[in-house]
C-alpha cells in the first residue's frame, strides 16, 4: 500500500509543531486536536523523524491537566538545555473556566523539565505566571525561550497583547529575562510593531551574519512571516517577499541540522472537507526548508529527502519540448491519463516575453475546462492557485463567481521575469504543495475533484514546455498511528 506523503495522527489532527533537534533526529511535539464534543484538553504529542520521509507517532507526550487546571490545554511552547542537561518545556496553560480582566480565558506560561532524556516531564505550577500589568491577560501565549549568547542571560518571547490600544494593532511580541529559567521578570518588548492584532508562534534565530524573527500573523493574513536583522536587537528589515507560504501553512517553528533550517507547520483542513468550506485550525504536518540567498532574505522549497521519496517514473503523453502559443487566446494540452492520488509533479516551462499567463491543470477534465489551476501570471509577478468552476453554478450567466480572480488567499508573490522557470506539485489526496523554482511555496487543499489528468497551459502569449516527469510516491514507513490522507 502506497503510503501518505505527509503525516498525520489517526485520531486526530496536527496543530501548532515544536521542533527540536536532538542527535540528528527530529522530535516534533504538537498540539493534538481531535474535533469531538464536549472538547478535551489539549495534550502535546510527539512524532519523530530523521530523513523527513518517514515518521514514528509516539503519542502523548506532555499531558494536559484536568478540568480544574490551569493547563486544561496546554498549547504551544518550545524547549531548550541548560547547561547541566536538564530539558525544560515552557508551554501556554489555558483553561476556559479561568477568565481574566478581559473576559476570556487567562493564558499563562508553564513550565516543566525533563532528566531522563525527554522521555518524562515533570511540571512546576509553582513557576506559572500570567501576563504582567499593561497586557491583556487573555493573550500571554507560545513562549519562546533562547539564551542570549552576550549576557548568558535567558530571554522569552511571548506572543502577546497590549491593554489599550486600536483593537486591531495591540500586538506586540514581549519579552521576559531570567537567570535560572525559572522566575522570569518583564523586560521591555521584543517587537512591537502595532501593525497586527497578535504575533503568534514567535521564534528568534541566528544564521551566518543574520538574525531571523518569525512569527505568524494572526490578522488581516493568516500567514508566517519573517524579518531580518544583523543582531538580535533590530533594527528588523522587511524582505521584500516575507511570507513562507499561503493562506493554508501556518504556525510554523524551526529547527537547525546540519546547516539547514527547517520549518514545520501544518497545513489547515476545511469544514466539511469541500474546497469551499470555511478554512480550519490545525491539519497535516507539513515541512519546508528555508534558502539563505546571499543577500540574507530567505527563500522556501520542499526538502531534498521528500521528493527523492518518489519512486518510478510515470508516462504521460505530453511530450518535450512541446509549444504552446495564443498571441491573443488560449492553447493546452491535457494529457490522456490521470494523475495518481499520490506523486510528484515536475514541469520546466520556457516563458516568453509579454505573456500574460500559463501553467498547470491538476486534476484535469479531459478538455481542460474543469480542473485545479496553478497559474502563473508574469505581469502580475504572482502564482496562484485557482478551480474552475470556482462555485456551483446558478441559473444565469453571472452566477459562476467569474469576478473571483483566483482562491481566496492563495496568491504568492514570484519573479517571472522571461526564461525558464520551473514548477514542482506534491499531491497527497486532498493535498496540494506547489513550489516555483525552489523559491515560492503554495499550499492548499483540493477535496472536491480526487481525480483527473495533467495539463498544461498559456493564454495571451506563449510557453515551451522543457520537460514534464511525473513520479509515483514510493513505499516508505509511516507511523503505526498515522492515517492516509484520503
Amino acid at each position: 500500500m502506497t503510503r501518505s506523503v505527509f503525516f498525520q495522527p489517526a485520531d486526530g489532527w496536527v496543530g501548532d509543531v515544536i521542533p527540536y533537534e536532538q542527535d540528528g533526529e527530529f522530535r516534533l511535539y504538537y498540539l493534538h486536536e481531535r474535533r469531538t464534543t464536549p472538547r478535551p484538553g489539549t495534550s502535546w504529542h510527539l512524532v519523530t523523524t530523521r530523513d523527513l520521509v518517514a515518521y514514528t507517532d509516539l503519542g502523548p507526550a506532555l499531558e494536559h491537566g484536568t478540568a480544574d487546571d490551569a493547563d486544561f490545554n496546554a498549547y504551544t511552547g518550545s524547549i531548550v538545555r541548560d547547561d547541566d542537561g536538564v530539558h525544560h518545556v515552557f508551554y501556554t496553560g489555558q483553561n476556559p473556566a479561568r477568565l481574566g480582566a478581559d473576559g476570556r480565558p487567562v493564558q499563562v506560561v508553564m513550565h516543566a523539565t525533563s532528566t531522563d532524556g525527554m522521555r518524562t516531564w515533570t511540571k512546576h505550577p509553582e513557576h506559572t505566571f500570567g501576563a504582567p500589568d499593561g497586557y491583556e491577560t487573555g493573550d500571554w501565549r507560545d513562549p519562546f525561550v533562547f539564551r542570549d549568547e552576550r549576557s548568558g542571560q535567558w530571554q522569552m518571547l511571548v506572543a502577546a497583547r497590549h491593554r489599550n490600544g486600536p483593537q486591531r494593532r495591540r500586538g506586540v511580541i514581549a519579552r521576559c529575562v531570567s537567570d535560572d529559567l525559572a522566575t522570569w521578570t518583564p523586560d521591555k518588548p521584543f517587537w512591537d510593531p502595532r501593525r497586527y492584532i497578535t504575533h503568534e508562534c514567535p521564534e528568534v534565530f541566528a544564521w551566518g551574519d543574520w538574525w531571523y524573527l518569525v512569527y505568524s500573523e494572526f490578522s488581516e493574513s493568516f500567514t508566517t512571516r519573517y524579518r531580518m536583522a544583523r543582531g538580535p536587537d533590530g533594527p528588523w528589515i522587511v524582505p521584500e517577499h516575507d511570507t513562507l507560504d499561503g493562506r493554508a501553512f501556518y504556525a510554523a517553528k524551526s529547527a537547525a541540522r546540519d546547516g539547514r533550517r527547517l520549518f514545520f507547520g501544518w497545513i489547515a483542513s476545511k469544514e466539511g472537507r469541500t474546497d469551499s468550506g470555511a478554512w480550519q485550525w490545525a491539519g497535516t504536518l507539513s515541512v519546508l526548508e528555508a534558502l539563505q540567498n546571499p543577500d540574507g532574505t530567505l527563500a522556501f522549497t520542499l526538502p531534498a529527502e521528500l521528493l527523492a521519496s518518489f519512486g518510478a517514473d510515470v508516462a504521460f503523453d505530453i511530450a518535450a519540448p512541446a509549444a504552446l502559443e495564443a498571441p491573443d487566446g488560449y492553447d493546452v494540452l491535457v494529457s490522456r491519463d490521470d494523475l495518481p492520488s499520490r506523486c510528484h509533479v515536475s514541469v520546466r516551462l520556457l516563458i516568453e516575453d509579454g505573456t500574460t499567463e500559463c501553467g498547470l491543470l491538476l486534476r484535469s477534465s479531459a478538455d481542460g475546462d474543469t480542473s485545479y489551476v496553478l497559474r502563473l501570471e508574469p505581469k502580475r509577478g504572482r502564482m496562484v492557485f485557482d478551480r474552475w468552476p470556482r462555485t456551483a453554478p446558478g441559473r444565469e450567466q453571472w452566477q459562476i463567481a467569474g469576478d473571483v480572480p483566483f482562491a481566496i488567499e492563495l496568491e504568492r508573490p514570484a519573479d517571472l521575469a522571461p526564461g525558464e522557470h520551473t514548477l514542482d506539485v506534491v499531491l497527497d489526496g486532498n493535498l496540494c504543495v506547489a513550489v516555483l523554482d525552489r523559491r515560492t511555496v503554495l499550499s492548499t487543499r483540493i477535496y472536491d475533484r480526487p481525480h483527473g489528468r495533467l495539463g498544461v497551459f498559456a493564454g495571451e502569449g506563449a510557453a515551451t514546455v522543457r520537460a514534464v516527469r511525473v513520479r509515483r510516491r514510493a513505499e516508505h514507513g509511516q507511523t503505526p498511528g498515522s492515517r492516509e490522507n484520503p
